[in-house]
């Protein structure tokens, strides 16, 4: 039997990049899939992906940013599948950001990355938290990153939207793991991903001798810690930010 059998999960910014492969494994093991991404024409390729593959898969165009499209994401998911187990927070911007000494940071540069990767975040965990208390269990995971814990030069704004997913992951697990909820983060470190490529010059040059494991992450490599956080495995986990970077930070 496939891990994640008979269960519903949504996957923000899903439809490339780490969500795209996020999606696939869950799907893989037996979860009904729901895409939710503001670029829609492309989450519907990645629904279609996950179909001819023999698995259950919808995508949802959604503004996580907006409280009335979060609301409506998951009002849709309930009523085509009547239960919501699993939330994958893996939307953020970071898409196109050109590292920066912080003093050169445009305000309003700022303000947008805290509201996708902060705001965002927090809009879909209210959406989905009261039919998580109704079934008295839910896995919920924020994808934060190694630099939150490590630090990024020219990057200060991300790095800080990342450490804020590692203290409200810690915050909301307190509040609702009375519920049955389970909130935990999944850190990865710097992974070959298109979006990744657009904040390093030359991605030949990353550093891999830094990394025990010797190479570069690959988004496969993250997979094997989501199944574990999203299945019945890590009930009794909780507020943890589990880092995935071959080593790079040990704690």
């Amino acid at each position: 039997m496939k891990r994640l059998e008979g269960k519903v999960a949504i996957v923000t910014g899903g439809a490339r990049g780490l969500g795209k492969t996020f999606s696939s494994a869950l799907a893989g093991e037996g979860a009904k899939l729901v895409i939710a991404d503001i670029l829609g024409k492309e989450a519907g390729l990645a629904a279609e992906e996950i179909r001819a593959e023999g698995g259950e898969a919808v995508a949802l165009r959604t503004d996580i940013t907006s409280e009335e499209e979060t609301l409506s994401l998951a009002g849709d998911v309930l009523k085509q599948y009547g239960r919501i187990d699993i939330l994958v927070n893996n939307a953020a911007m970071i898409y196109g950001i050109t590292r920066k000494p912080f003093t050169e940071i445009p305000v309003d540069e700022w303000d947008r990355l805290m509201t996708v990767n902060l705001r965002g975040l927090f809009l879909c965990c209210r959406a989905v938290f009261p039919r998580m208390k109704e079934q008295g269990k839910g896995k919920i995971i924020n994808l934060t990153s190694e630099t939150a814990f490590t630090g990024s030069r020219h990057m200060i704004h991300y790095v800080t939207s990342k450490g804020g997913v590692v203290s409200f992951t810690r915050a909301l697990a307190r509040e609702v793991g009375q519920y049955g909820i389970c909130v935990n983060a999944l850190a990865p470190g710097f992974t070959d991903t298109e979006a990744s490529r657009t904040v390093i010059d030359d991605i030949s040059h990353y550093e891999t001798g830094l990394t025990p494991l010797g190479r570069l992450e690959l988004p496969g490599d993250l997979v094997g810690a989501l199944i574990f956080l999203a299945g019945d495995e890590s009930d009794f986990i909780t507020g943890q930010s589990l880092v995935v970077d071959g080593g790079r930070y040990m704690h």
